[in-house]
């Protein structure tokens, strides 16, 4: 780091990623990031560089938080549990609301940080594109994973590697219709109709 910190930075990392999530990258300014993390601009400067590499730290703990826990998810021992335990938590986690800067809870739903960043153009570069595809291929990963087991394989109608590539960018479709309607129970019935085509009955 170009200087020395004098702040709690796991704090200013989770508060500046919220700040990213609610407002996307293109549209998030250092001033934005240092009246949400409450610390000076000239110090998020001196600390960090600039905002892409704020917004590559505060990304990297996301996905590795984000990760954790879709693995968790699928440590369930039916594929098909696993399956529904990950689509809920990726549903929840995008109908959460908003984080305002005082920590306070908004109206809209957060929608997912990764697609938000992903879907704007105006932000893109080749070291964002490679922390979004590093999320979603980790995420592939996990559920290739999981659905390469033996109880998995004798259900599964398509190969490990190809019902997690579909998962995955069903997922982000899933992300769409929650901004449209703010339905999370029917995202959750689309899933586990999806679970079906993917798994026959055990």
């Amino acid at each position: 780091m170009a200087g020395i910190k004098q702040f709690d930075e796991d704090q200013t990392l989770e508060r500046a990623m919220h700040v990213f999530w609610r407002r996307g990258y293109a549209a998030t300014s250092m001033q934005d990031l240092a009246q949400a993390t409450g610390v000076l601009r000239g110090s998020l400067y001196n600390a960090y560089g600039d905002k892409q590499s704020i917004f590559l730290l505060a990304f990297a703990r996301y996905r590795q938080r984000y990760i954790a826990s879709v693995r968790a998810c699928m440590a369930a021992n039916d594929p098909a549990v696993a399956l529904r335990d990950y689509f809920g938590y990726v549903i929840a986690s995008m109908s959460e609301p908003v984080l305002q800067p005082d920590d306070a809870l908004s109206a809209p739903t957060r929608g997912c940080l990764t697609t938000k960043i992903a879907t704007d153009e105006t932000a893109m570069n080749e070291a964002l594109r490679n922390a979004l595809r590093g999320m979603l291929e980790g995420l592939a990963e996990v559920l290739e994973q999981r659905l390469s087991a033996p109880d998995a394989l004798a259900r599964l109608k398509l190969p490990p590697k190809d019902a997690a590539r579909l998962i995955v960018t069903f997922t982000r479709g899933n992300v769409v219709m929650e901004r449209i309607y703010h339905a999370p129970a029917e995202l959750q019935a689309t899933a586990d109709a999806l679970i079906k085509v993917l798994l026959s009955e055990d």
